[in-house]
C-alpha cells in the first residue's frame, strides 16, 4: 500500500487536485485554533497532547478499518492520508513566483519570494548568485522536509507515522513564526529528523557526484548532534556541481541544478521502495 499511496499522492499533488482547505497545514491550523490556546500549550503535557492527538485519531481509524472489505477501506484511508500530507501547493506557488520573477529580472521580487520559502531562518545573501545558491539549498531542504521525510515515515510507520511527523513539523514552524518556546517540539523534531535526514541525504550522494557528496555526508552525518538541515543542504551542495555560467538568470542557475538533484533523489527513493515492495520488505 505504501508504494501505491506514494504514487497517487505525488500525482494528485502535481496535478493540484486537492483544494488548499484540505491540505495538511490548513487542517492543522483549524485544529490548533479549535482545540488549543496559549494556556493549554503552556505545559509539556498540553504540547504532547497537541502533537500526538492527530496521529492517535489516525491510529484508531486505521484499527477500525482493518480487514473490512478485504482491506479496501484501509487502502482508501492510506491514500487519503498520503494525499493530505503530500499536498503543499503554497510552496509550489512561491517557487513558481520566484522563477517567474527571476526570468523577468525582478530581483526584489526574487528576494521576497525566496524569503517566504523557508520560515526557519532569515535569508542572508549578498548578490544574485548567492541568492541562487541559497534558494537551491532551500529546495533541497524542502524536498526532504515536506516530501522525503514524510515518504520515509509513511513507508516504515504507515499513516500514523506520516501524520505524527507532519504534526511535529507544523508546531516546529509554529514556534518560529509566533516566537513561541516549546522545548518538547524542538526535541521531537530533532529526534524524528535524526535518522531520516541521514538516509535521505545519502540519496543525494547516490544521485550526484559520489566522491565529493560522500565526503560531505561523512563529515556531517556522522556527527551525533548535527542538525538535519545542515546535513541535507551541505550534502546536496557537495553532490551537485553548481554551474558558473549558463543561459538561465544568475539567480536560477544553482537553484535549477539543485532542483534537478532533488528530483533524481526522489526518483531513487521511489525505485528503492518499489524494490522493497517486490521483495516483500514493504507492504
Amino acid at each position: 500500500m505504501a508504494l501505491f499511496s506514494l504514487l497517487v499522492a505525488i500525482l494528485v499533488e502535481r496535478l493540484k487536485l486537492l483544494p488548499s482547505s484540505l491540505q495538511f497545514n490548513h487542517l492543522m491550523e483549524r485544529y490548533h485554533k479549535q482545540f488549543w490556546d496559549d494556556e493549554s500549550l503552556g505545559t509539556e503535557f498540553g504540547v504532547a497532547m497537541a502533537l500526538i492527538l492527530p496521529a492517535l485519531v489516525v491510529f484508531l481509524i486505521s484499527h477500525l478499518l482493518h480487514g473490512i472489505f478485504f482491506d479496501l477501506l484501509s487502502l482508501l484511508f492510506w491514500l487519503l492520508i498520503s494525499i493530505v500530507c503530500f499536498s503543499h501547493q503554497n510552496l509550489r506557488v512561491l517557487f513558481k513566483q520566484y522563477i517567474q520573477a527571476a526570468c523577468r529580472g525582478d530581483v526584489q521580487a526574487c528576494y521576497r519570494y525566496a524569503g517566504q520559502l523557508d520560515c526557519t531562518e532569515c535569508l542572508d545573501v549578498v548578490d544574485e548568485q548567492d541568492l541562487g545558491h541559497k534558494v537551491g539549498q532551500t529546495v533541497a531542504w524542502i524536498n526532504y522536509r515536506y516530501y522525503g521525510a514524510v515518504a520515509l515515515f509513511l513507508i516504515f510507520f504507515g499513516p500514523v507515522g506520516a501524520v505524527l511527523y507532519c504534526s511535529v513539523r507544523f508546531y516546529s514552524d509554529f514556534n518560529i513564526k509566533h516566537n513561541k518556546d516549546m522545548p518538547l517540539v524542538s526535541y521531537l523534531q530533532m529526534l524524528l529528523d535524526w535518522l531520516p535526514s541521514r538516509l535521505f541525504s545519502f540519496g543525494y550522494v547516490l544521485s550526484g557526484q559520489f566522491s565529493s557528496g560522500l565526503g560531505a555526508w561523512r563529515q556531517y552525518a556522522l556527527r551525533l548532534r548535527c542538525d538535519a538541515k545542515t546535513i541535507v543542504t551541505q550534502t546536496a551542495i557537495a553532490a551537485e556541481s553548481l554551474p558558473e555560467a549558463g543561459n538561465a538568470p544568475i539567480s536560477l542557475q544553482s537553484t535549477l541544478a539543485l532542483l534537478a538533484l532533488s528530483k533524481r533523489n526522489f526518483v531513487l527513493l521511489l525505485t528503492l521502495v518499489s524494490l522493497l515492495t517486490i521483495f516483500g520488505f514493504v507492504s
